[in-house]
């Protein structure tokens, strides 16, 4: 995959992953964002949230409500910590591990800076 069809396709899934949180969860959801940055918000690496996955290319992508702004907030991360939360989401479905957490505190922080950074 080139960069600009990791855009593009980042893009189209962005706007599917935020007409099924409308359809979910109405206004709670008000905009969406996508971390754009190069580095992995769970272990800070150089990522482009490439993957293999069953011997494919694949993005990395994932998403999240930050639900005190009611953003969906998207991003790509690293084939390791991929691997990560792929390998317990098998063994424990629909749960969350601390990895998560990191992401989001990470994420929360690039959010408020994006949108700090706009209002000046």
């Amino acid at each position: 995959m080139t960069q600009s069809e990791n855009f593009s396709r980042v893009d189209e899934l962005m706007n599917a992953f935020f007409a099924q949180a409308k359809a979910q969860f109405g206004s709670a959801v008000k905009a969406y964002w996508f971390y754009d940055g190069d580095l992995c918000p769970g272990c800070s690496r150089q990522t482009d949230g490439v993957v293999k996955f069953k011997s494919k290319e694949a993005l990395a992508l994932n998403a999240y409500i930050y639900r005190e702004h009611g953003v969906l907030i998207g991003y790509l991360f690293c084939k390791t910590c991929a691997k990560t939360i792929h390998t317990a989401a098998q063994k424990n479905p629909y749960r969350q591990i601390p990895l998560h957490t990191q992401i989001e505190q990470f994420l929360n922080a690039a959010y408020l800076h994006h949108i700090r950074k706009q209002d000046s």
